[in-house]
């Protein structure tokens, strides 16, 4: 009951937020939910044993997730877009790198301290960035449509591999997502994305339609998948707490990291 409670009122503030939010409230929420995404990431890395330097990184995020989307506007309109992409992942590239520096104590893992500190600008501020332009430069419909696929995608994937799920997709990441299952979320979602397009998008093609939304379903699992094992090389069930029944915010919006950029 909890997690059907909490699911509906998730469909509910993304509907709202997607379809009727002025473009500037909409781009605070997805901010604060790259923040909220970035601690959870933060969280992992520690877990990992890859602690990194929160602050700057966080900041580095949100600012990557700003070169990417449009932030310039005059009222309702959006009149300019950023384009200071390649300023701000050069800048904080040197600029994180140097800051774990003093946090290597030695060990064989400044490598993997480096890189984890800088993940997150591609991670999660490069895919939220792309949501925030897509919705400003193909309108709400088309970034519901992505959100739509991946939802039902997952569903039925969690359907139809409760029904007829024998063999597993990825054993050593997740030990429930089976191969039938994932043929079952291609076929719903691709079929959904393919449907549904023809009113969201309708200068596109149908075959293009299709193949795109094959590619999204691919993408969603493969998001899905890649945090998945970083939640199982940090040890932990869930990325937090924070939505009751569903985990936290790194959980819900896994499929969407992967499938937005390309998408």
């Amino acid at each position: 009951m909890t997690r059907a409670l909490s699911g509906a009122v998730l469909i509910g503030i993304a509907v709202s937020v997607v379809w009727f939010a002025h473009p500037l409230l909409f781009l605070a929420v997805a901010e604060l939910l790259l923040v909220l995404a970035f601690v959870e990431y933060a969280r992992l890395a520690a877990a990992s044993g890859l602690p990194i330097p929160a602050g700057p990184a966080c900041v580095a995020t949100i600012l990557t997730s700003l070169a990417v989307g449009p932030t310039l506007y005059i009222g309702d309109r959006m009149v300019g877009g950023s384009s200071g992409l390649d300023t701000v992942l050069m800048s904080a590239f040197v600029v994180l790198a140097a800051m774990t520096l003093p946090l290597w104590k030695g060990d064989r893992d400044a490598l993997g301290r480096a890189a984890a500190a800088m993940f997150p600008m591609l991670y999660l501020g490069l895919a939220i960035g792309a949501m925030v332009a897509l919705r400003e430069m193909r309108g709400p419909a088309a970034l519901f449509l992505l959100m739509l696929t991946v939802m039902v995608s997952d569903t039925a994937q969690y359907y139809s591999g409760r029904a007829f799920g024998r063999r597993l997709l990825a054993p050593a990441i997740s030990p429930k997502k089976t191969i039938e299952g994932a043929v079952g979320g291609f076929v719903l979602g691709a079929a959904l994305f393919a449907s549904v397009g023809a009113w969201w998008l309708p200068s596109m093609p149908v075959l293009l339609r299709i193949g795109v939304g094959l590619v999204v379903v691919a993408l969603g699992i493969a998001g899905d998948l890649f945090e998945s094992m970083l939640k199982r090389s940090a040890g932990v069930k869930d990325s937090s707490q924070l939505i009751p029944g569903h985990g936290g915010i790194l959980d819900r919006i896994d499929a969407l990291l992967f499938a937005a950029p390309v998408y």
